[in-house]
């Protein structure tokens, strides 16, 4: 009888570390029901600039504060909690930023920290919500543009600039291959009024619009303890500044360190957008190492973009939804009338914007890279388009940036609205060909320019 009753109590003795386990399971799930899960940060850096992402499982909402010796730029995500696979510190090489440290710093809230080297006005904070990653805060820092868009140059940098790559406003034809959209630089001026290809062949059953249905020396204690409650946290530096933003509804305060351009998403609702497949029918564009035809790509991802924008409110027309040529004379066409049909969409629906999707190629297997291209003589709208879409595919897709460049493209030069031209990635590259030929390719495409396209509209 007393070896049983040992053994009971060996038993009992061995069960209470799992009954503290799950409880203490139980504890944190029940903590953290409702709030956002802060599953990854994303960092893309550039000769021109870094872009830093922080993506979470829903929408949230943030605070921001500046600190100095050494400057800090901190972002608080209230309601917030950390995933563990997130690295809490992340190597950067960029003129712009030191250092990049995440951490939990009290039950509700994820602080990150960025110690840079831009200065207050150098940097921009802003949501994005939607797509695949419901809810992400971006942070840009470098040579960035003001309200007035005039390039705001960064103060004492303690490295030399990059010699390599293209700014992004540069104006610069690219010095790697030339792009597969030969046929596009083809035409100098427009169709007269009398040709055959007047801008009066505009029905297209394509057209139809789609809507909506009804380190170092600071001593924030971001990794230490969770605390009771927000906001002890000390620190060392002389000077600080605080604002608030968010992505769940309201509106981010404007002030100086969020510049008013951006404070706040405006929204795609009753955007008009007009998405431009290219190529199509019998013009198969760039065809891969392994066979894939340009023209299947760029479809593919307007219409999953398309899908994305009518989530989000917008009105899109698109010069095709199938495998087929835009002009009425099909195959008949000539390359001035297919490329002037598709204007003709954008033209006669009075779109707000109009993005041509492209795949790039060239003779080598090794050039890699997307670019965003806007009309030479255009606005400087259209640059801003051009940018902020090529961003947003490089954010998704991990793709080289080669840059935003002008061009002399038939289809964002006769267009009457911002228009860009991207070669979301090289076609010729067999990396990128089967990145571009998958599923999980295809959908991060389309977000990055729906990105960009939400980015461009704030």
């Amino acid at each position: 009888m007393k070896r049983i009753l040992f053994l009971l109590s060996v038993i009992a003795v061995m069960l209470l570390p799992m009954a503290g386990v799950s409880a203490a399971s139980s504890d944190f799930s029940e903590r953290v029901s409702g709030m956002a899960e802060i599953t990854a940060v994303r960092v893309n850096s550039g000769s021109d600039k870094i872009r830093i992402v922080v993506d979470a499982s829903k929408p949230v909402r943030y605070t921001t504060m500046t600190l100095k010796n050494p400057d800090r730029v901190i972002v608080d995500i209230q309601g917030a909690w950390l995933s563990a696979k997130v690295k809490r510190e992340i190597a950067v090489s960029s003129r712009f930023v030191n250092d990049i440290r995440i951490g939990q710093f009290n039950k509700n809230t994820v602080r990150l920290v960025v110690e840079n080297k831009v200065g207050s006005s150098n940097y921009k904070i802003f949501p994005l919500t939607g797509g695949t990653v419901p809810g992400r805060v971006v942070l840009d820092f470098g040579n960035l543009s003001d309200s007035s868009k005039a390039v705001i140059a960064v103060p004492d940098v303690q490295q030399k600039p990059s010699t390599t790559g293209s700014s992004s406003v540069s104006t610069t034809k690219p010095t790697t291959p030339a792009t597969s959209q030969t046929q596009e630089s083809k035409p100098a001026v427009k169709p007269s009024d009398s040709s055959s290809t007047s801008s009066t062949q505009t029905t297209k059953p394509a057209t139809t619009p789609v809507t909506k249905p009804s380190s170092s020396s600071s001593t924030e204690d971001i990794d230490g303890p969770a605390k009771e409650a927000a906001g002890t946290a000390t620190d060392t530096g002389k000077d600080s500044s605080k604002n608030t933003g968010s992505n769940a509804g309201n509106t981010p305060a404007i002030t100086d360190d969020t510049d008013a351009d951006i404070a706040a998403l405006t929204g795609l609702k009753g955007r008009k957008i007009t998405i431009d497949a290219g190529h199509g029918g019998n013009d198969s564009g760039a065809i891969g190492p392994t066979g894939v035809m340009e023209k299947s790509v760029t479809l593919r991802i307007a219409n999953e973009l398309r899908r994305l924008l009518v989530a989000d409110g917008a009105t899109v027309y698109m010069t095709r939804t199938t495998d087929t040529e835009v002009s009425p004379k099909g195959a008949n066409a000539s390359d001035i009338e297919e490329l002037q049909a598709r204007c003709d969409v954008a033209n006669n629906t009075k779109s707000d914007i109009f993005i041509s999707i492209h795949m790039d190629s060239f003779s080598s297997g090794a050039a890699k890279g997307t670019t965003g291209y806007y009309y030479s003589l255009g606005s400087q709208r259209s640059r801003d388009l051009a940018d902020k879409v090529r961003q947003g595919v490089i954010d998704q897709i991990g793709t080289q940036s080669r840059g935003t460049q002008s061009c002399n493209f038939y289809v964002v030069k006769h267009t009457d609205m911002p228009a860009t031209l991207v070669e979301v990635a090289f076609i010729s590259n067999p990396q990128e060909e089967q990145l571009l030929n998958s599923e999980e390719g295809i959908e991060k495409a389309a977000q990055g320019i729906a990105d960009g396209i939400a980015d461009y509209f704030g």
